[in-house]
């Protein structure tokens, strides 16, 4: 198969751990981070000082956002793949090996990323789903208030 990218970082991404596998003309090298804020730094910072300008993560949560936003920042291009699309070859089951996959896979062109909003769409959509959480709250505290209110007119008619 044809090779796209010569450098390429496939990622698996998980609650506490990001499995990485970078994958280069002279071999590959696989490396395991925290979740931390400082663990993601040092990731993207491996990753750049490899050189690798394309990364594909694989991710069922919300757990890629901090990671793709960072390297976002850092003009890396990024692709957020569907788990199910990756998932389909059997025989894989540690982290690692999905690193390795992911990364193989995209660099020969596989992959097909997720649509991603632009950040400033994804900053907007953040405070509207924010206001819409203060509103429906608050509508909460006013049914709360008008029950007790109710309770305390007919405790006190009795």
């Amino acid at each position: 198969m044809e090779i796209l990218y010569e450098c390429c970082c496939g990622l698996d991404v998980h609650k506490k751990s990001v499995t990485a596998c970078i994958i280069t003309p002279d071999g590959k090298v696989i490396r395991t981070f925290g979740t931390m804020t400082d663990d993601i730094v040092e990731l993207v910072n491996w990753i750049k000082s490899e050189d690798c300008s394309h990364v594909a993560m694989e991710s069922t949560g919300v757990y890629w956002k901090p990671i793709y936003n960072l390297l976002e920042l850092e003009g890396i291009e990024v692709f957020v793949v569907n788990a199910r699309h990756i998932k389909a070859v059997p025989g894989r089951k540690t982290d690692v090996k999905d690193a390795e996959w992911i990364a193989d896979l995209l660099r020969h062109g596989l992959l097909k990323g997720s649509y991603i909003p632009s950040r400033e769409q994804r900053e907007l959509r953040e405070l509207v789903r924010y206001r819409k959480k203060l509103i429906e709250e608050r509508s909460r505290e006013i049914s709360r208030m008008q029950k007790v209110y109710k309770v305390l007119i007919l405790n006190f008619r009795q």
